[in-house]
């Protein structure tokens, strides 16, 4: 399994595009790329998914055992020619201050090199002490080469160079410039997400012929050949569950588009057919459908075009009134709430929760999330007693509901709708400002299958 760690020294430094890039660029040559991207993330994983042409994975530690992850890496990259990580923060960033969940924690659980991308703006001589502390920190984690990025241009690559030959042992692979084209649009959340961006394929070719212009591919290649065999993984089989089949409708279009891509096979293999639905377009609910899963993504910078499509909201309210089993995530709640106010303006959606969404200029919660089971779910998943891992990401909160609103969850570290709760019930729908996962200590995903399999809210 050749496959490369890409890293880098701090947080901003432009890792994500030259991940993209790479993706892109060996895809190009007809390799089979698989990405991963390290933590709770969307939007860096949709673009990359994009670059390389298939789905992008999440291997994070605040919600996945290292065994967990061992085998969602081991079954996804034993089917590609190369797999390329794209760590979160520094390399050697975290919360542990002894660094197991740090970036190069997951770079030596997988037996992965890195490769180490440098902003090199205003450095020079200086790249050296750099480079030999990240090396001296911790040998554990062999980084194969260094990726220069933003070089001002030949002279300042030229010094970079010299000094990185002279006093370390690391090979240059590659000295990318200070370029507009390698820019990416950015909202308060990061990047658009590659399913809102209308020039995503050419802002992606884009960077592709950068990256394999200024970058030697031929090195990141034979860098990655030289990852450790993997010691064999007993991957769990995700068997498809025998029962009937269900229709789930799951919302995605440029308003809505974050799932994780193992949360959808896990649906699938519980045994849902999910059924795109768009909520910008769509004039009604498909037909027969048992259940609606509506995610996150940005509802506020379409929501003129959602308050437009007053049809389908107005079928959505009359679903749920009927007690339609429906999961809603962040933006999904968000769409679900009376309106949505930004900017100085509101705009109607759909009205089934009897709360206001109303957006703010800073995040209202902002990091990992653990929940408690309060026991008023629809679909219980881990026990009264069970503390559930996941995180949050949010500028926005609900406000004006009423105090007899009933919660699935309390908030044991996070925010969620009211500080202390989280998950509003309303029928069989819960809406969370939580993103969840679904593994093996929280299987959300098949649980949510047999309540609709069960018949409740059936239509």
């Amino acid at each position: 399994m050749p496959r490369l760690f890409v890293s880098a020294a701090h947080k901003s430094s432009g890792k994500t595009t030259i991940s993209i890039g790479l993706c892109a660029a060996l895809a190009a040559r007809g390799l089979a790329v698989q990405p991963f991207k390290k933590g709770p993330d969307y939007i860096d994983p949709m673009w990359l998914g994009a670059a390389a042409g298939r789905p992008c994975f999440n291997l994070d530690f605040n919600t996945q055992g290292r065994g967990e992850i061992s085998a969602l890496f081991g079954r996804h990259a034993s089917t590609a020619d190369l797999s390329l990580v794209e760590g979160n923060k520094g390399l050697h960033d975290g919360m542990d201050i002894e660094g197991s969940d740090s970036s190069a924690g997951l770079a030596g659980l997988l037996g992965t090199p890195v490769a180490l991308v440098v902003d090199t703006g205003g450095i020079t001589r200086g790249i050296a002490p750099l480079l030999l502390g990240y090396q001296a920190f911790d040998p554990g984690v062999r980084i194969g080469g260094v990726i220069l990025n933003k070089v001002a241009g030949a002279r300042h690559e030229g010094k970079l160079r010299a000094a990185i030959a002279r006093y370390t042992d690391l090979p240059v692979l590659g000295a990318v410039r200070r370029c507009r084209d390698l820019e990416i649009v950015e909202r308060h959340l990061g990047l658009v997400p590659s399913n809102e961006a209308a020039e995503a394929r050419s802002v992606i070719a884009r960077i592709r012929d950068i990256v394999a212009e200024q970058v030697d591919l031929e090195a990141v290649l034979a860098m990655a050949r030289t990852a450790p065999t993997l010691p064999p993984v007993t991957a769990p089989v995700r068997e498809v569950d025998p029962g009937s089949r269900v229709r789930i409708g799951i919302a995605r279009d440029a308003a809505f588009g974050f799932y994780y891509p193992d949360d959808l096979e896990a649906l699938a293999a519980a045994g849902a057919d999910l059924v795109p639905v768009d909520t910008l377009r769509d004039p009604d609910l498909p037909r027969d459908l048992d259940g609606l899963f509506i995610g996150g993504g940005f509802p506020e910078t379409h929501m003129d075009a959602l308050e437009a499509n007053g049809a389908l909201r107005a079928a959505i309210r009359s679903a749920i009134d009927g007690g339609l089993p429906v999961y809603a995530e962040c933006g999904g709640l968000m769409y679900l709430s009376r309106g949505i106010t930004w900017q100085g303006r509101t705009c109607r959606m759909v009205g089934a929760i009897p709360g206001d969404t109303v957006m703010h200029a800073k995040p209202r919660g902002k990091g990992f999330v653990r929940l408690r089971e309060t026991g008023r779910s629809p679909w219980p998943a881990s026990g009264p007693d069970g503390e559930i891992p996941a995180h949050e990401f949010h500028y926005s909160s609900l406000e004006n509901l009423g105090e007899d609103a009933v919660f699935a969850y309390q908030v044991i570290r996070g925010d969620g709708i009211t500080g202390r709760h989280d998950g509003l019930v309303i029928r069989n729908t819960l809406a969370t400002y939580t993103h969840m996962r679904s593994v093996a200590s929280f299987p959300w995903a098949a649980r949510f299958v047999a309540f609709v399999r069960s018949g409740q809210g059936r239509r």
